[in-house]
């Protein structure tokens, strides 16, 4: 053994031994990236909700707009047809009203002319029985044209 390798044979032993080092070193070091820290996590965590309670409350909005909307098409239909209901149970009404009150304003004029009639002919019939019933007496009494009528 020379002194010269006596003096290389470290240098190169700490070479070798120092490239083993820095592989293994390099091969732990490469996760670098560990798992996060409990507060990160939190954080994370509380962004995830916040992102849900948003995407959570947007649909209930939505949901809601909708339903209302819906709701409010609804009622407006409803209250139409409603509306038109009663109109055409109004006019029906109207009608057999007007219908009703001149059949009865025909009836009743009706009535009135064979009440007319049935009067006018009871006084006709009245005026002729005292006619017949005044010439009967008056050809009983004598001096009057019917008696003198009656001699003949």
């Amino acid at each position: 053994m020379t002194t010269s390798f006596v003096r290389t044979m470290p240098v190169v032993l700490a070479l070798a031994l120092a490239s083993i080092g820095v592989s293994a070193v390099a091969q732990t070091a490469a996760p670098a990236t560990a798992e996060p820290t409990t507060t990160e996590k939190v954080k994370e965590a509380g962004k995830d909700a916040v992102d849900a309670t948003k995407r959570t409350t947007k649909k209930a909005v939505n949901a809601t707009e909708n339903g209302a909307e819906k709701a409010w098409d609804a009622t407006k239909s409803t209250t139409k047809k409603a509306a038109n209901a009663t109109e055409r149970g109004t006019k029906k009404a109207w009608n057999a009203t007007k219908k009703t009150t001149k059949k009865a304003t025909t009836a009743t004029k009706n009535a009135a002319v064979k009440t007319g009639d049935a009067v006018e002919t009871a006084g006709h019939k009245t005026a002729d029985g005292m006619r017949s019933t005044g010439a009967a007496i008056g050809e009983k009494i004598p001096g009057t044209a019917e008696n003198e009528a009656a001699k003949k």
